[in-house]
């Protein structure tokens, strides 16, 4: 198995999001690649600012032992391309480990495999989340199979534990 993460993100993402996962896998000894609409400097929403060195159409999926979807409203850009969410679809039919927080849930609801799974959200887009045919539950963090979500930043302790677990 890969000793590599994918991340997905794109500016105005939560900074939380972005930076608690990615140091923590580093320090789990996992290299982490960032992708993202374009290979820059990106932006998060206060002051945290990550590397992108990937473009979507560059992804390969298999080379990686898991995903992590940060959120902020960086998903809403990022569903709208289908190479991302042609990666999705990959770790989520090969059972691999993904990992999604806060609005990054907008991301699974656009590649459709959300649905029948149990999953949490921010609150603002739990309709959303049921909608695509979710399992919607209001907890810290939300196990189903491989797929880790959570709801908010608070939860990012809970989240990153239950990830780290199915690697």
């Amino acid at each position: 198995m890969s000793e590599k993460i994918l991340l997905i993100t794109y500016d105005n993402c939560d900074d939380s999001e972005v930076m608690y996962p990615y140091f923590r896998m580093l320090e789990a000894g996992y290299e982490v690649d960032v992708a993202s609409l374009e290979k820059r400097t990106i932006n998060a929403k206060y002051h945290y600012k990550i590397e992108a060195g990937l473009l979507p159409d560059e992804i390969r999926p298999e080379l990686y032992a898991g995903l992590i979807l940060p959120g902020g409203t960086a998903p809403e850009k990022l569903r709208q391309n289908a190479d991302i969410l042609n990666a999705v679809r990959y770790f989520m039919d090969n059972d691999l480990p993904v990992a999604s927080i806060c609005h990054g849930q907008q991301i699974l609801i656009s590649s459709g495999r959300i649905s029948g799974r149990h999953a949490t959200c921010y609150p603002g887009i739990r309709d959303d989340l049921v909608n695509a045919g979710a399992l919607y539950e209001n907890a810290p963090v939300v196990v189903d199979r491989k797929l880790v979500t959570s709801r908010r930043p608070e939860d990012l302790p809970y989240f990153m534990r239950e990830f780290i677990k199915l690697l």
